[in-house]
């Protein structure tokens, strides 16, 4: 649902913008220094990126989900790392609080996850809970010599933001006789809380400038005021809200870059010549070119109505893992066609411009938000049940 017509234009134009003359521009020197520039993260927080889907009453834009699907297609056809400097406090590092936080949180966190004056990041995975999150072994019990607190233990695994994070939601268990979900309970914990390290960046294949690291807890304070809601127990229920929403908004991030990669392949396919002619002139590269941009119209169609459903209250949850698998997956599809249509030049950062490096990045859209396989089996057991 769109709300205001003439304020989303200027809002997708405005990305546009940020997108075409200074983010692709910084493309290589964030390759370079695996960091985006302060400067232009300065320009995001004062451009509203930070905040486009929390409620306005807290700072934020307060973007329904259809437009916050059309401004994350916009900021994705620049490099990955743009998107997720911005993405953990628009996506899966506020929504949580967004749905389920009580008031007082709320109060306390939104405005500043808005403005971008600080960076939340959600720890859930850990070394042997990845696609099987119930299983998490961090743990979260009364301290014997203060029953008014927790003590929280255990490590964290990839976790976007973690090494320039403020705020963790982190995800552990308070009911050590409880394995399942119920088990779990969600805690915000901020980042000078005593106990609580990001490990080194993990050194990734892809999606330089985003950094990605462990979390470590070791016997970290918690009080009644720090779980999530107020609610014990709660926190599996509250990923997976959060998480259905982020699954719409990365299948619109698988967009973006497809968009960039073509645009990139029609460009190529008209200057480059072989055998005396253009290789768009060529039937099997228009094969290619032509599948790529109905795989990329499909996918845009099925993630708008999608989000649409969201906007009208109706459980979307099998739609998200569809969203999810399909975009990812032809996002992968699509990066490797352009890569073919490249050839060589494809292959080689130094001189098929950024391809590679796309290349690369996308890769990881089918493995995080739960894997293609976990969401094929998701959507077989949602549909056959």
């Amino acid at each position: 649902m769109i709300t205001d017509n003439e304020l989303n234009k200027k809002r997708l134009d405005n990305i546009r913008e940020f997108v075409r003359d200074l983010a692709i521009p910084a493309e290589a020197l964030v390759v370079e220094r695996n960091q985006i520039p302060e400067s232009l993260v300065e320009v995001m927080r004062a451009n509203g990126y930070f905040g486009w889907s929390i409620p306005e009453e807290f700072g934020g834009s307060g973007l329904t989900t259809e437009e916050l699907a059309l401004a994350n297609i916009e900021i994705s056809q620049a490099a990955t790392a743009f998107r997720a400097r911005a993405g953990t406090n628009t996506g899966i590092g506020s929504e949580g609080l967004v749905q389920d936080g009580t008031p007082a949180q709320k109060a306390k966190w939104l405005p500043k996850l808005a403005s971008g004056e600080i960076t939340g990041c959600l720890a859930l995975t850990e070394p042997e809970a990845g696609s099987d999150a119930t299983s998490l072994k961090t743990s979260a019990l009364l301290d014997a010599n203060n029953k008014g607190r927790f003590l929280i233990n255990g490590t964290k695994r990839y976790i976007t933001n973690a090494p320039i994070a403020d705020l963790f939601t982190v995800f552990a268990r308070t009911d050590p006789d409880n394995l399942g979900a119920r088990g779990i309970s969600a805690f915000l914990i901020p980042k000078d809380r005593v106990g609580i390290t990001a490990g080194p960046e993990h050194r990734k294949m892809g999606q330089a400038g985003s950094p990605v690291s462990e979390v470590y807890l070791k016997d970290v304070h918690a009080s009644f005021d720090d779980v999530l809601g107020g609610q014990l127990g709660a926190g599996f229920a509250t990923a997976m809200k959060a998480l259905n929403k982020q699954r719409i908004n990365l299948a619109a991030l698988c967009i973006g870059p497809a968009i960039r990669l073509l645009d990139e392949a029609l460009d190529h396919v008209k200057r480059r010549t072989q055998f005396g002619q253009p290789i768009g002139e060529f039937q099997l590269v228009q094969a290619m070119i032509a599948e790529s941009k109905v795989e990329i119209e499909a996918a845009k169609a099925l993630v708008l109505e999608t989000a649409r459903a969201r906007d009208r209250g109706e459980d979307i949850t099998t739609q998200a893992s569809i969203c999810k698998y399909f975009a990812s997956e032809m996002c992968g599809r699509v990066a490797d066609r352009v890569v073919q249509i490249f050839g060589g030049a494809g292959y080689c950062a130094d001189i098929g411009g950024p391809i590679e490096m796309l290349y690369r990045d996308v890769r990881l859209f089918r493995l995080y938000e739960g894997t293609s396989q976990i969401h094929l089996l998701n959507i077989a057991k949602r549909i056959m049940k």
